[in-house]
């Protein structure tokens, strides 16, 4: 019955989604063309609050658990389960002081409105999944960005997301560039939890009535990063998801 309702709810959801990311591409163009980063910063954040109060055209919730002390000011190196592309907007709205920067597929970086702008002009890097080098080079180039600007780097460690809720292994090199090339940064672990039912249907229709919620653990410094810190970031993150039986 679920299944049923939701085509209706997700046909309204995508005509609104579809909206704000027309209207936001040509602003954020304008907000960087004749105002420069902090303008389009801004543009970029609320244009993230309105992707996700699309979602509550499905019922969706969301909810934010915080460590009691965060740092003041960037740069931080926030690493996170991934579940679905819905973790996005969350993320850099509730984390918009620190000004949340992603490693992306260089799929993303063309044809999606809004989103593509953004990808490419707002300090993010696209990566060649298939090109380590490259891969490597541009996660590089982002923590030495981030150590400059006193921004922030977002990485998913499981390289894809998760289509269960389930986590996947986490591949520790591209983190290992960030701390090397950020070694002022403070390491920022996050859990996820339920993004993955928006799309436990697939693409359409869209689940309903989830709760989405993020679990932000205390910041850690990443000049004292060790190799069994870095087991221990991935046991904190997985032992908050909430595990899915497959």
């Amino acid at each position: 019955m679920q299944k049923i309702v939701s085509y209706p709810l997700s046909f309204l959801f995508l005509i609104f989604f579809g909206l704000t990311l027309l209207v936001f591409h040509p602003v954020q163009w304008i907000c960087l063309s004749f105002f420069g980063y902090n303008t389009h910063k801004k543009s970029v954040s609320l244009l993230n609050l309105c992707l996700m109060g699309c979602t509550h055209i499905l019922g969706t919730r969301y909810s934010f658990r915080m460590p009691d002390k965060m740092p003041e000011k960037g740069p931080l190196i926030i690493v996170s389960n991934h579940q679905s592309m819905y973790d996005i907007p969350p993320i850099i709205w509730r984390l918009r002081a620190y000004h949340p920067k992603f490693v992306s597929k260089r799929e993303l970086g063309k044809g999606i409105p809004s989103v593509s702008f953004n990808l490419r002009h707002g300090g993010s890097v696209l990566i060649d999944r298939k090109d380590r080098r490259q891969a490597l080079k541009a996660i590089a180039g982002l923590g030495t960005y981030i150590e400059r600007t006193g921004r922030s780097a977002v990485i998913f460690p499981e390289g894809t997301r998760s289509r269960d809720g389930n986590p996947k292994p986490f591949r520790m090199i591209g983190l290992k560039a960030l701390i090397e090339n950020a070694p002022s940064a403070h390491i920022l672990p996050v859990s996820i939890n339920n993004s993955w039912k928006m799309l436990r249907y697939g693409k359409f229709p869209l689940g309903l009535g989830n709760h989405l919620e993020f679990k932000i653990h205390p910041p850690l410094p990443a000049r004292d990063c060790t190799e069994e810190m870095l087991i221990n970031i991935e046991k904190q993150i997985v032992d908050n998801i909430k595990v899915v039986d497959s």
